[in-house]
């Protein structure tokens, strides 16, 4: 009797495993043959793949790995490439008309994957949500980046610019210097002391590697994530691993955050503030107004819940100190390997600033026209973020196919920025290319490091601030001498660009002319 139930399981077991294989076969023809968008999506050019599974085993890859295959299939196919596995369709565009067919077109603003992949971090705010949600917050957020608040905010990033240069002092001397944790613990302390209002005291500071570490990680499990369609159907995903490490570095990125939020509060209360144009509004300095205070404010008309303030800041606290952190890193081992471009710029730093000791003011980082063109030129090389994603819901003519609706439209920014036909040479560092003369005419849709259309980067203005204040700071008092090379750089595909090895470079103090 027992080896019949024995029997009796196991057939039952064949059967179910034949049924499921007989669904995956029949599903996948239909969807690459019989389905009126699988048939669209056959006629771009794709990868081959296998039988049944098409592209789902060409991207098990790691994050360097994935990274570099998307690379070579962009020197494969140049205009436009197709993926896809079983119902789920990707198609990776190139050619800045085509972006602008996307990114300008109301009808496909709408994220879907990955996005969809951060919404145990960051909710449904600003960087993830669709349709009315998302307008009403872009409406709510717009004035947390006006130009008189950034104004403002200047101060107070001049300030952090200033511990940051201190902090490089202490590595004068030393054969190399790393430059993520560095200049990341800086950028972090900037976002919170300006669009949090959040005084960055020790009790705040001892959880911020727990915080960059929880970032890392979940970087690698959203990569981890993509390049395996089974666990893009969220039971699947909570059973893995991969969801159970991610669980627990959530715990501390919402515990950072939680943190944030909870001592404003308190902070407002304590001090009775009752308005965003308090003279005391962020721990006893002058009037800023913080884009927390702002959604505080949300709360109290009704307009935003704590879920909704929660993931603003989780969005804003990520967005504005790593993306900043990244261009940064990036732009600083960069010019260190540039020195008749450092020269250049310190000259204008000098020129615009003088010999006065103060920091500058936003008209004189107005005036550092050189630097801009150096900051965007380190962004076209080295975009935060390389690659972005909309899903088009109606067919679409992309490079003279017709992509079907539903599917997701992977828009690769870092190989856009190295059109060989709009920027010869697409490897040198070159900032006049960005000389009004030579851009003017560019299109506009072949230099987005900070997305474009309607769903643009918010906080552009701000980070491009941020980004003159420190580099004309660090420029003014150190030279940079090259560690790393840029042809060593290895990338890797993660929340924002990575460099799969450390980034040094060598600090040494200028040697000032003194006048007689």
């Amino acid at each position: 009797m027992e080896s019949v139930s024995v029997m009796y399981c196991l057939y039952i077991l064949l059967i179910v495993l034949l049924t499921v294989c007989a669904v995956v076969v029949l599903a996948s023809v239909y969807f690459k043959y019989v389905d009126a968008e699988g048939i669209l999506m056959g006629k771009i050019p794709h990868l081959k793949g296998v039988p049944i599974f098409d592209n789902t085993f060409d991207c098990l890859l790691n994050c360097e790995q994935l990274f570099q295959f998307i690379r070579n299939q962009y020197k494969r196919y140049r205009g436009i490439f197709g993926l896809r596995g079983f119902n789920y369709r990707f198609v990776n565009i190139f050619d800045p008309k085509d972006v602008e067919k996307i990114l300008s077109a109301s009808n496909f603003n709408t994220k879907r994957i990955p996005y969809t992949f951060l919404q145990h971090w960051l909710g449904t705010g600003l960087l993830i949500s669709n349709g009315d949600k998302w307008h009403e917050r872009r409406k709510m957020l717009t004035p947390a980046f006006h130009f008189k608040i950034l104004k403002k905010f200047l101060i107070n990033i001049n300030e952090q610019t200033e511990q940051l240069l201190d902090l490089i002092q202490d590595e004068v001397g030393k054969e190399r210097t790393e430059l993520f944790p560095l200049i990341a613990k800086s950028t972090l302390q900037t976002i919170c002391e300006t669009s949090m209002g959040a005084s960055m005291r020790e009790d705040i500071k001892s959880v911020t590697n727990k915080y960059f570490q929880a970032i890392h990680i979940l970087g690698k499990c959203l990569m981890y994530r993509l390049s395996r369609i089974w666990f893009y159907t969220e039971p699947f995903f909570y059973v893995s691993k991969c969801s159970r490490i991610q669980r627990a570095a959530l715990t501390d990125l919402h515990k950072f955050t939680r943190q944030i939020i909870r001592e404003r509060r308190e902070y407002i209360k304590q001090n009775k503030i009752t308005t965003l144009d308090d003279d005391d509004d962020v721990y006893g300095k002058k009037s800023r107004m913080a884009m927390l205070d702002l959604l505080l404010e949300q709360e109290k008309l009704g307009n935003i819940d704590e879920d909704g303030i929660r993931e603003e800041v989780d969005t804003f606290m990520f967005e504005g100190h790593d993306t900043t952190a990244t261009a940064l890193c990036f732009m600083i081992m960069r010019i260190s390997n540039e020195p008749l471009v450092q020269n250049l710029i310190y000259e204008e730093v000098q020129r615009v600033l003088g010999g006065s000791e103060h920091s500058p003011t936003m008209e004189q980082l107005g005036d550092m026209k050189y630097l801009e063109c150096c900051i965007k030129e380190s962004l076209r090389l080295y975009p935060a973020v390389p690659f972005i994603s909309r899903v088009v819901y109606e067919n679409v003519e992309l490079s003279g196919y017709m992509v079907p609706k539903s599917t997701e439209i992977n828009i690769h920014i870092f190989d856009i920025h190295r059109l060989e036909d709009i920027y010869p040479e697409p490897e040198k560092f070159i900032p006049e290319r960005f000389l009004p003369e030579n851009s003017s005419k560019r299109h506009p849709y072949a230099y987005i490091p900070f997305s474009a259309g309607a769903r643009n980067c918010i906080g552009q203005k701000f980070a491009m601030l941020e980004l003159k204040s420190v580099m004309a700071g660090i420029i003014r008092r150190f030279s940079l001498e090259p560690v790393t090379r840029p042809e060593e750089i290895k990338f890797a595909a993660h929340l924002v660009l990575r460099s799969v090895n450390p980034m040094y470079v060598r600090f040494t103090n200028r040697k000032v002319a003194v006048e007689n």
